[in-house]
């Protein structure tokens, strides 16, 4: 039985309350307030208590009871030096301080090009106490799209740049998926990532961004089913395409779109720059500090 019209806009409904909801979690990516490497000896850092380094391996903090850390996940005080070890790409919710319960900033461990940082989030930064939602283009299904998948016999990892410039992603390309769009007489070819369980990942550029969208999305589709004639097909709904945090925070390392996934038309669908021109939070940006996920 096909799904109505009414039953798809509901649907997406769901979807962007859902979304929303998430982006307003607490100390989510709406509370970045910065990033910063950490030195190879103890030395302060910006908006957090306590010495830090890394030596490339491990990271360290050291802090006194007045300094006010605690750990995240115990509540434990920190007191004297305490460490952690993570591969690259991992993050670690790490210490907390501040407020009248000390957990107003969090600070996050991660672990970026082989190199140690920390992000501050902070529950008062006016990014998160301000958020209403993000603003969407109208839901419109012509921008439901059927598209075919065609997967590689095996992944390719393709190098890519990030929204930080002093680090490098890869983008692990497991297939292309081919479709048509609105507004256009040729044929598009967009090298996906594939997720948990195969649902695919695009990250995209299109002729909105700069304008009325980020310099990037990125849309999430299911797992591709096959027909019957053996051709697997995937539904690209470009209603559900989504900003990476880096569009609401300077503090990130968002992966940016592999050459060529570009779409040459303006895909007035999803989501839209989450501040109005010249009205974004105004952040000072260390040397080294990029934007985000």
């Amino acid at each position: 039985m096909a799904t109505t019209p009414a039953a798809k806009l509901e649907r997406w409904q769901r979807f962007r309350a859902n979304r929303d909801t998430a982006l307003a979690a607490p100390h989510g990516w709406l509370t970045l307030t910065s990033f910063q490497w950490l030195a190879d000896s103890p030395a302060a850092v910006d908006l957090a208590p306590g010495l830090w380094s890394a030596d490339g391996t491990t990271a360290e903090l050291t802090a006194v009871p007045a300094d006010g850390l605690s750990l995240v996940d115990s509540g434990e005080p920190v007191a004297g030096t305490i460490r952690a070890t993570l591969d690259d790409e991992e993050s670690l919710l790490w210490v907390r301080s501040g407020g009248a319960d000390g957990d107003q900033v969090v600070v996050e461990l991660a672990k970026r090009a082989g190199k140690y940082a920390i992000r501050t989030r902070d529950a008062a930064s006016p990014v998160f106490t301000g958020f209403r939602g993000v603003p969407t283009y109208a839901y419109n299904p012509a921008w439901e799209i059927t598209a075919t998948y065609h997967p590689y016999p095996e992944p390719v990892d393709v190098p890519i740049a990030t929204a930080n410039p002093l680090v490098d992603g890869v983008h692990r390309t497991a297939g292309e998926v081919v479709f048509r769009v609105p507004g256009s007489g040729h044929e598009f070819r967009l090298q996906a990532e594939e997720e948990q369980l195969g649902a695919l990942t695009l990250t995209f550029h299109d002729g909105t961004n700069g304008d009325t969208t980020d310099d990037w999305r990125k849309l999430s589709a299911p797992r591709p089913r096959p027909g019957a004639d053996g051709t697997a097909t995937v539904v690209l709904d470009f209603n559900r395409a989504i900003n990476y945090p880096s569009a609401f925070s300077p503090y990130g390392t968002c992966p940016m779109p592999v050459r060529n996934n570009s779409l040459d038309v303006r895909v007035e669908a999803g989501e839209k720059l989450p501040f109005p021109p010249d009205t974004a939070p105004a952040a000072a940006e260390p040397e080294g500090q990029g934007r985000e996920a």
